[in-house]
């Protein structure tokens, strides 16, 4: 069985719409890789996330704001011989999504992007926000550049 590739923009957001975590990648001034996890939301082309207002990702992203985001879902284990180690192997679904952060101030415009990543994960997209809270959130926005999907393991 081989990994098939995909650029196929409604089977990435298909793929990238199912899972429950991005990792974002980025490079500090050494030029040292740093990930980390963020719950997110996608939507035309941009990713959007949300973090603390301080600390080593916002000065490492205030440097250098390119970043590539990996996304995975759907992994299942699976054996050609339950008894040969080697024959194991992980069926899989993932995206890895490349472009630059841009950080949103506008309280209104950072109030609809955390909406929307809160339809991600509850469905509902109209809540509310106190003014103290909306504005000590830092709002991230990713215009994507370009995608690469790889598919394991799935016939579809």
């Amino acid at each position: 069985m081989r990994v098939r590739t995909t650029n196929d923009i409604t089977e990435i957001e298909s793929i990238i719409k199912r899972c429950e975590v991005c990792h974002i990648a980025m490079a500090d001034q050494d030029n040292q890789p740093y990930v980390l996890p963020f719950n997110f939301a996608y939507y035309n082309s941009c990713i959007y996330l949300h973090s603390d207002p301080t600390g080593k990702k916002i000065d490492i992203l205030n440097h250098n704001n390119r970043v590539c985001l990996a996304f995975s879902t759907d992994y299942r284990l699976y054996h050609q011989n339950e008894n040969v180690a080697c024959s194991y192997s992980m069926h899989y679904r993932s995206v890895l999504a490349y472009g630059k952060v841009e950080f949103v101030e506008d309280i209104d415009r950072k109030k609809e992007i955390m909406n929307l990543i809160m339809k991600h994960y509850t469905g509902k997209d109209d809540f509310g926000y106190n003014q103290p809270a909306i504005k000590n959130v830092k709002v991230f926005r990713i215009p994507i550049d370009n995608f690469d999907g790889r598919i394991f393991g799935y016939r579809d």
